[in-house]
């Protein structure tokens, strides 16, 4: 029987920030937030103290009650600093485990196969999964939980279901012990990959623990999910066929990718003009770095909030599990020629902007870049193909420039108008400050806070 761990370090950005201030994250009642945007923002973290009082991880800050909230140090988010901790602490993992049998399935939680290991440490998986928990703790003060499983999927509900209610944050099962133990567990979201959707189709139909969803009838299930319900029936007795080499050997066939951005505030049509183009640039350049070339592109506008409508009935309530919905707009621009030349795409994009905006402010812009080929991939050309552009001969120097010194160090002028967004993405990792400058302080050019 193989022996996989699932390792999640416990409310991590949290915990980093508390280690930097000196104080115990298990205590001490803070939350991660960039509370300059508005109260609305959410928090990125918040403290196993003030989750024991009722604040629901990844709540919005209103939602914290006032009284709570006078005594809760809010913390600006750092992103670099919770990818140096990360770094450090996959370091430490290195120290013990061989980096093929470990999987980084997020900034704060790893998957680990253990098998290996257990008689070269001369350890018990719980032992094993001890030791690396206190090894992180004692390195760098941050405290870790752990799920132990006969499969990956096991290892990750152990995490998620038993390690915070035991005694020393570690679960574990085995096929036999899932079913004996949470086979009539609920709510089934509390399950890896059931989300609120597929638990009130489930729902529907009858099915509220995965012992129900076991014993369903097969076809039923295919009727409603589709190939996924094969996933879902292998989960629901416990089964998981892929390993961790199975991941790393795994290469996608998506061929497209995505850039999008919620702007900090409402933006008029000219205004978002503006966005658009920069984006535009943005992915012309990472098609440019990645040797991609793109024969269409979407673009997707979500308006204000202002404009939401409240949603009526079941049929119409089933559109948003918000219960409202905000006005749209959206269209796909086919390129002649496959490309990522800027002087093709812009041109084409712009005038599929002007075609679709509605006279409303925006506030949610997304691009998707689709029928990706590689660049060096043999082609026909056409006659409508002309030569690279002088913008296009100029994305080498612009990438090698910012590869060397930051995305800053090289910009368009229009970059410096006031509702451009460009420089402060250019500063963020994963749509967060990447440092404790606010998001409202780098929109207007204040200091950090």
């Amino acid at each position: 029987m193989r022996s996989y761990f699932c390792i999640d370090l416990k409310s991590f950005y949290a915990a980093v920030e508390c280690v930097e201030r000196g104080l115990d994250v298990m205590t001490t009642d803070l939350v991660v937030a960039d509370e300059s945007r508005t109260d609305k923002t959410i928090c990125l973290a918040v403290s196993p103290s003030l989750k024991e009082k009722g604040v629901k991880n990844r709540c919005r800050l209103f939602e914290i009650p006032l009284n709570l909230r006078k005594q809760t140090i809010i913390a600006p988010p750092r992103m670099q600093k919770y990818l140096d901790y990360a770094a450090e602490i996959y370091g430490i993992y290195l120290n013990y485990i061989s980096k093929e049998d470990i999987y980084v399935y997020s900034i704060d939680e790893v998957f680990i196969d253990a098998t290996d290991y257990l008689k070269l440490y001369q350890k018990t998986p719980r032992e094993l999964a001890e030791f690396l928990m206190q090894e992180v703790f004692s390195a760098v003060g941050v405290r870790a939980t752990a799920g132990i499983g006969s499969n990956l999927y096991l290892a990750k509900i152990a995490l998620d279901i038993m390690a915070k209610h035991s005694p020393d944050f570690i679960g574990e099962l085995t096929e036999e012990s899932y079913k004996a133990q949470l086979w009539d567990h609920r709510p089934l979201t509390d399950f890896w990959r059931i989300g609120l959707g597929t638990a009130r189709t489930l729902e529907r139909h009858s099915l509220f623990t995965m012992r129900a969803v076991a014993m369903a009838d097969e076809d039923i299930l295919y009727n409603l999910f589709g190939v996924d319900a094969e996933l879902l029936v292998d989960h629901a007795w416990g089964r998981e066929p892929v390993t961790i080499k199975d991941i790393k050997n795994y290469h996608s066939r998506a061929k497209s990718f995505s850039s999008g951005q919620v702007l900090y505030r409402d933006y008029s049509p000219k205004e978002a003009r503006l966005i658009v183009r920069e984006m535009t640039r943005e992915i012309c350049l990472r098609l440019k770095r990645e040797s991609l070339l793109t024969q269409s592109i979407t673009l997707y506008l979500g308006y204000s909030n202002k404009y939401k409508s409240k949603l009526t009935g079941a049929e119409n309530a089933a559109i948003s599990r918000r219960g409202y919905f905000v006005p749209s707009s959206s269209g796909t621009t086919n390129l002649h020629s496959i490309t990522s030349d800027e002087a093709v795409i812009s041109p084409k994009l712009m005038a599929l902007y002007d075609e679709i905006v509605l006279d409303m402010d925006i506030r949610r812009i997304y691009l998707y870049v689709n029928k990706l080929q590689p660049a060096e991939k043999p082609r026909q050309l056409s006659l409508f193909d002309a030569g690279p552009s002088k913008i296009n001969q100029a994305s080498d120097a612009i990438l090698e420039i910012q590869r060397r010194y930051g995305k800053n160090a090289i910009f368009r002028g229009e970059d410096l108008e006031k509702h451009a967004t460009t420089l402060v993405r250019n500063s963020q990792i994963g749509g967060h400050s990447a440092n404790s400058k606010s998001y409202k302080s780098a929109m207007t050019g204040g200091g950090d806070e």
